[in-house]
């Protein structure tokens, strides 16, 4: 089982991902318990004494003025684990929840939260027990962190509340600690804070979306280079010197992809035989730029996730001079933003590729093809409501694409009076991903039928690689009306494993 190793210099992309998707074994550092011992001393000093300190001596929030004598410490750490995790709604998905831990682990172990070794050891310990705490949908405003997600993950550290068990039932966590020899955790002055104060649930999205989206993007090249060709389209349009002229990586990287699918296509450029066109239509010539401001959009919010990934959120911070200062860094902000920017890029790609198959589907625009690609039209109805379930995906996509941080609801009595609702962007954002791959697939499904029905033309080798896979997945070629739900289903599993793109790079090597 692959490792990783938190230390206290932050973790990478691959680490949340196999962490949170691979269920990989997670282990701290010997720096990260060196730093973990380290700062607990100066909480254990600052607790010695009789000034309050924010976090260590005092309430929170809103009651932060109340000083808390030693006895009532412990107390105070459980009961705002537990009056935090007060989620409602759906629960939230394995994968989130473990990224949302993950990420938590890894600003505990930078050494700037003041949690002792123990607690951090138990949060990798429930990890590598495969438990996985129930955390709702409901209850982050994403500032003073993902509060109510990270009280749930707390809550059941601490053998309180329900979890899922590694067989996939959820029972109360405190047994499923029992079972795999785990000691609940018994929070000290600040830990049960530190534990809450991070925009780990908003990042760990952000993360696996952008893995998700990097695999979408050449999806999306290889389905509109396909409908290029079925609409028997120039691609003297994606040369590299023509896009070199504007010079955005993106877009450089989208007309290569392009250009490599359609290589040595008998197809490409037969528009000027019967109906002659001085030009294909913008969302075929366009699909370079379209697609490629969404990739460098993903490159910027890349920049944004490894920033975070190398930081250490919480407040207040225990600093190495002895120091504990209270800070706004748990302000969702840069991640909302970029959460927000992604779902407009997303919506905006599904867009473009829903009229390219619209375009397919037209009689009157697909240069020779018959209507909506049917088999008899008129008995047949081909792919008329592919299009219909297809346009109904955009439109939701549109919704999505409102942005999230635009919004802000004031909090504890005013003292949170701006959040970020950065945890609503990343959940919208994860829905959009998800709609994303099917409207790829419709277009996958009608470009490869639309290929098909060009009898008297050869495809590239790549395009040709393309629908014999998809036919070896079980998606049946053109034909009479048939049950579409099953096919319209392999054709989005087939986009989402990965299998499309790799039927190309068989044919062209890897796509950029």
């Amino acid at each position: 089982m692959h490792t990783v190793v938190v230390g206290t210099s932050g973790v990478t992309a691959s680490d949340v991902l196999a962490a949170a998707r691979g269920g990989a074994r997670v282990e701290l550092s010997a720096e990260a318990v060196a730093a973990l011992a380290a700062s607990r001393e100066v909480v254990d000093a600052l607790a010695a004494k009789p000034d309050p300190v924010y976090g260590v001596s005092t309430g929170f929030g809103a009651l932060a003025t109340r000083h808390i004598s030693p006895d009532l410490r412990a107390r105070l750490q459980r009961n705002i684990v537990r009056s935090h995790a007060a989620g409602m709604g759906p629960r939230v998905e394995r994968e989130v929840v473990r990224a949302l831990m993950f990420l938590r682990l890894k600003t505990v172990c930078s050494g700037y939260t003041g949690v002792r070794p123990e607690v951090a050891r138990t949060m990798a310990d429930v990890l590598n027990a495969g438990i996985t705490p129930v955390v709702h949908e409901y209850g982050s405003l994403g500032c003073s962190g993902d509060l109510a997600p990270l009280s749930h993950c707390a809550l059941a550290l601490m053998g309180e509340g329900d979890a899922e068990g590694p067989d996939g039932s959820v029972r109360p966590a405190g047994d499923l600690l029992a079972e795999h020899g785990i000691r609940p955790v018994e929070l000290r002055e600040k830990e049960g804070l530190a534990l809450l104060n991070g925009t780990d649930g908003m990042l760990g999205m952000l993360v696996m979306a952008l893995a998700d989206l990097d695999l979408l993007y050449k999806s999306a090249d290889v389905t509109a280079a396909l409908s290029l060709e079925a609409l028997l389209g120039t691609d003297k349009v994606l040369a590299p010197e023509l896009h070199a002229i504007r010079p955005h990586p993106g877009q450089a990287a989208s007309a290569a992809n392009m250009l490599a699918v359609l290589a040595d296509s008998g197809m490409t450029g037969h528009h000027q035989d019967d109906a002659p066109r001085v030009q294909d239509a913008y969302s075929v010539r366009c699909a370079p730029q379209v697609a490629g401001a969404g990739r460098d959009t993903l490159a910027h919010a890349r920049l944004v996730a490894e920033r975070e990934l190398a930081a250490a959120v919480d407040n207040p911070l225990v600093l190495p001079e002895g120091r504990v200062e209270s800070n706004g860094n748990f302000h969702g902000a840069p991640v909302a933003y970029v959460l927000d920017f992604l779902a407009i890029a997303v919506a905006d790609l599904a867009s473009i590729a829903e009229r390219r198959t619209d375009r397919l589907l037209d009689k009157n625009r697909s240069h020779g093809l018959p209507p909506f690609l049917a088999d008899d039209p008129g008995v047949d109805s081909g792919l008329m409501i592919a299009q219909y379930t297809q346009a109904a995906l955009v439109s939701e996509l549109k919704r999505l694409a409102v942005p999230a941080s635009a919004d802000s609801i004031p909090s504890s009595a005013m003292q949170e009076d701006h959040v970020s609702m950065g945890w609503s962007a990343a959940r919208k954002l994860r829905t959009a991903v998800d709609n994303l791959t099917r409207v790829v697939a419709v277009e996958l499904y009608a470009a490869a039928r639309a290929v098909e029905l060009r009898q008297g033309l050869t495809p590239a080798p790549a395009t040709r690689a393309v629908v014999e896979a998809l036919r070896a997945a079980g998606v049946e070629g053109p034909g009479p009306d048939r049950y579409l739900a099953p096919d319209l289903a392999a054709a989005d599993a087939f986009v989402r494993d990965g299998r499309l793109v790799a039927a190309v790079e068989k044919v062209t090597g890897p796509l950029r």
